[in-house]
């Protein structure tokens, strides 16, 4: 059953909806627009909406609650709930809306799409349990609700439960089966991990009605920031690994520097490969453990994640990926020992870019987390040249929600990363500063059809600056596959990106490993 959410997954789950409710442009509906007033709709008059967006100026958002809902504390707010019974859609999904208030002070606008013609939702109080809240009627029907939340049979099918939730500047999130929530996906990204981010919302949402029998779900989304609009187009089928197709029609109001495309948000804390945080009793804390990448060479790449001590930006440049995500790999319960937020059943997101994205690069931030409330990575595509303004970018991908991600490749994987300081040769005593070693596991694909012949696998590293100082190669039976372990020697202040794979004469066996380190001055 899908988890509800939580002061995890609300409060400080979803990075920057707080800034957002504060930053994002938020133009409230204008009475000549017909679709947003109950007329017809297509995509195709959504995108001329927000493409006249984008030539008028930026408008302040409009104060459009009462100031005790803006005053609600997390508790408050949650104790608002809507009324199972008065949930919209027939068939076979349900959907129901957020209360405006706390974080969400000013609201979108929902529309319900049947036959191609459009009919808001009006907001009405009998709508929504307020538990032990105080509310003064009465509240405006015009005022519109925070997002929205769609329920299908995902796991029983007597059962209804959450399969995606739309709540916060861009941000969504979607389930499959058996799953827990975990990271979020984004609309966009503008200037991420750089200061002043903005955080463009989607200000108004049509969602249409599925006929009887129908599995799959559309609904539309209208993005408004300071700096672009964008008309969204959304198709989620659930299941087993349940997807979403994304097609996006973008106006920059003005030139992106840095523009992320089909972002995703994530939480890191602690991991066999980052112990800096060792007041902790649970051996590891995340909801993602690696950025995977397939290139457009047809590389797979494994970046493991870090809680970094500043923030950092790893950039993987080249033509439009075949692929990446954000991973949970760590499957097993006691990797975790977390009988609540249960990290063994996070989702990885994997997106899938359809048609030509051109140069550009693949970009992971990494921002220090003090504790797991926050989210404080990120990963997006950025284009390598500024989004032409005054004219239409139309960009399309899909995002899957699945398990380790073992079946999206046939070659062996990285499992598991480990690094401690390590001594010269020969040496005794504590561990030298300018010395790490790094091990890295490797399982699955043909690795197991070479162990009783080990001698005919090699391991292959390099680095961008410092020196190996010994590589060792070991047959690992527990896990049918290789322990590589790798010291690596590094100059004061210096930085290295370590790489790492496996290969059989010239056939590669497995994906690359590659990983930063970073020698503090002393």
């Amino acid at each position: 059953m899908g988890e509800p959410l939580t002061r995890r997954t609300v409060l400080l789950g979803m990075t920057g909806a707080a800034v957002a409710g504060a930053a994002a442009a938020q133009t409230p509906p204008a009475p000549h627009d017909d679709m947003l007033s109950g007329g017809l709709f297509t995509f195709d008059a959504l995108a001329a909406l927000a493409e006249r967006r984008s030539g008028e100026p930026v408008k302040p958002p409009a104060a459009r609650i009462p100031d005790a809902l803006k005053a609600l504390d997390y508790d408050a707010w949650r104790d608002i709930r809507f009324r199972p019974d008065a949930a919209l859609l027939t068939g076979r999904f349900r959907m129901q809306l957020f209360h405006p208030g706390f974080l969400y002070p000013r609201p979108v606008t929902v529309l319900v799409v049947r036959e191609g013609r459009a009919t808001p939702v009006a907001f009405e109080k009998e709508m929504f349990d307020y538990g032990r809240n105080k509310i003064a009627d009465p509240l405006p029907r015009e005022m519109g609700f925070a997002g929205l939340r769609l329920h299908f049979a995902l796991n029983d099918p007597g059962i209804l439960d959450e399969l995606a939730v739309f709540l916060g500047a861009s941000y969504f999130r979607f389930l499959s089966r058996d799953q827990r929530y975990g990271l979020s996906a984004r609309g966009i990204a503008v200037g991420s991990g750089q200061p002043g981010e903005e955080f463009p919302a989607f200000t108004a949402f049509w969602v249409e009605d599925p006929p009887m029998g129908e599995e799959r779900i559309t609904l539309y989304a209208l993005l408004e920031g300071e700096a672009l609009t964008g008309a969204y187009k959304f198709t989620i089928w659930p299941g087993a690994a349940t997807g979403v197709e994304v097609e996006a029609r973008l106006y920059p109001r003005r030139p992106i520097e840095r523009l992320g495309i089909a972002p995703l948000t994530s939480m890191f804390y602690v991991s066999e490969n980052d112990r800096r945080i060792a007041d902790e009793f649970r051996p590891e804390v995340h909801d993602s453990d690696g950025l995977l990448l397939h290139s457009g060479t047809g590389e797979w790449i494994w970046r493991p994640l870090r809680n970094p001590i500043a923030p950092r930006i790893t950039s993987f440049a080249g033509k439009t990926p075949r692929g990446f995500g954000l991973m949970q790999r760590d499957r097993s319960f006691t990797r975790y020992e977390d009988l609540e937020a249960r990290y063994d059943l996070r989702p990885s997101y994997w997106v899938e870019p359809t048609g030509d994205w051109g140069e550009g690069r693949v970009e992971l931030v990494e921002l220090p987390g003090p504790d797991e409330t926050g989210d404080n990575i990120v990963a997006f595509w950025t284009p390598a040249s500024l989004l032409p303004q005054a004219k239409e970018t139309r960009l399309a991908y899909r995002i899957r929600s699945i398990g380790d991600g073992a079946d999206l490749h046939t070659g062996g994987r990285v499992r598991a990363t480990f690094q401690a300081t390590a001594r010269a040769s020969g040496a005794r005593g504590p561990g030298r500063p300018d010395i790490r070693r790094f091990l890295v596991d490797f399982v699955g694909g043909d690795l197991a059809y070479f162990l009783r012949e080990p001698d005919r696998v090699e391991a292959v590293p390099s680095l961008s600056a410092g020196k190996i100082l010994r590589t060792s190669l070991m047959p690992n039976v527990v896990t049918e596959g290789f322990r590589v372990a790798l010291d690596v020697q590094l100059g004061e202040g210096e930085t290295s990106d370590i790489r790492l794979y496996l290969r059989s004469g010239q056939r590669a066996l497995t994906e690359t490993w590659t990983f930063p380190w970073s020698r503090e001055r002393q």
